[in-house]
């Protein structure tokens, strides 16, 4: 054939055929994209359970990081008091005046 994958025009069949697609592969194409969904919603879970995971050890450490602030502003105070402590202990002290 010249005319590629048609059949020529004829005066006895004046519209072309259309391609008619089988049942079969409707259900074919109608089974692959139930699997292609299930997988996607099988990621879509796996991904859900990873951001609760996430959110979870975030929480967990934004837990963490107050304590250790709560933590570093006590020893910071208790420092600054045995610095001012000792500062005291080592200074001379007034001697009494004898009259």
């Amino acid at each position: 054939m010249c005319y590629g994958q048609q059949p020529p025009f004829s005066r006895d069949n004046p519209t072309p055929q259309r391609a008619v697609r089988p049942r079969n592969d409707n259900a074919v194409a109608v089974a692959d994209l139930r699997g292609r969904l299930a997988q996607t919603e099988a990621r879509l879970a796996i991904a859900r359970a990873r951001e609760a995971e996430l959110s979870r050890r975030l929480e967990d450490m934004k837990r963490f990081v107050s304590v250790m602030e709560i933590l570093e502003t006590f020893l910071k105070r208790r420092f600054r008091e045995q610095q001012e402590y000792v500062a005291r202990l080592f200074s001379p002290s007034p001697l009494p005046s004898r009259k």
